[in-house]
C-alpha cells in the first residue's frame, strides 16, 4: 500500500492536521545547550517537539477512551526527556526527534495496558472533520470520523503505534522498529495487519 491510500487517518485530529514527515531537527548547539541544563535552550526544545508529541499521544490514546491523557503524558513526556536529556547521544543512531517519540510511544503504550476505568467518552464525536473522501455531510463526516476512531480502538496498541507512526508521522520502517523494539519482519507484519482492520473497517462503514 502506497503512503497516499492512507489519509483517511487524518481526520482523527488533532484539527492541524502533522504533514508526512518528522519535523525539523534542532540546531546542535540548541541541542548541547539543553543537554547542559540551559532553562532557554530547554525551553526551545520542548517548543520545537511539543506539536508532534502531543498529535502523537492524541492519536495513540483518544481512540481507547483516555483524551484526558493527553495532556498529562505530553507533559510526562517531556519531563523524562530533560531527566534523560544529559546522557542523548547527539552524535548516535537515534535523532533527537525519534528519541522524543520513542519515550512518548512507550509512554502511551504502557498506559494503553493499564485498565481503564472509563472508556466510554467519545471525544472525537464534536471535532469539525475535514474528510478526504468528500463526505456530502457533517453528519456523514462525523460518522466516518467515529468509524475510524471505533477502527483504531479495536486495535492492538502495538498495531496502532506502528500505522500512527508510519502513516501520520512518516517515520521509516527502521526508527519504528527501534521506538517499539521490534525486528523489521514483525514490524511489517503488525503493519499490514493494521491496515487490513482499517480498510475493512471502512469498507463496513461505507458499504
Amino acid at each position: 500500500m502506497q503512503p497516499a491510500e492512507m489519509p483517511i487517518l487524518a481526520v482523527l485530529g488533532p484539527q492541524t492536521p502533522l504533514p508526512r514527515s518528522t519535523p525539523s531537527e534542532l540546531a546542535p548547539a540548541v541541542v548541547e545547550r539543553a543537554r547542559r541544563g540551559d532553562a532557554d535552550a530547554m525551553r526551545a526544545l520542548v517548543l520545537h517537539h511539543q506539536k508532534p508529541v502531543h498529535a502523537l499521544l492524541y492519536r495513540l490514546l483518544v481512540p481507547s477512551g483516555r483524551g484526558a491523557l493527553v495532556e498529562d503524558c505530553t507533559q510526562e513526556t517531556f519531563l523524562r526527556v530533560y531527566r534523560a536529556l544529559p546522557d542523548f547521544q547527539p552524535q548516535g543512531a537515534a535523532k533527537l526527534s525519534t528519541w522524543i517519540l520513542t519515550i512518548a510511544t512507550r509512554l502511551a503504550l504502557n498506559e494503553l495496558r493499564r485498565p481503564s476505568l472509563v472508556v466510554a467518552v467519545d471525544e472525537l464525536a464534536a471535532l469539525p472533520v475535514s474528510s478526504p473522501l468528500h463526505a456530502d455531510s457533517l453528519v456523514e463526516r462525523r460518522a466516518l470520523g467515529q468509524a475510524i476512531r471505533d477502527a483504531l480502538g479495536q486495535l492492538p496498541p502495538d498495531q496502532r503505534a506502528v500505522l500512527v507512526l508510519r502513516e501520520l508521522h512518516g517515520l521509516e520502517y527502521a526508527e519504528i522498529a527501534g521506538i517499539l523494539d521490534l525486528e523489521l519482519g514483525t514490524l511489517k507484519s503488525r503493519l499490514a495487519r493494521a491496515r487490513a482492520a482499517m480498510r475493512t473497517a471502512l469498507e463496513h462503514h461505507h458499504g
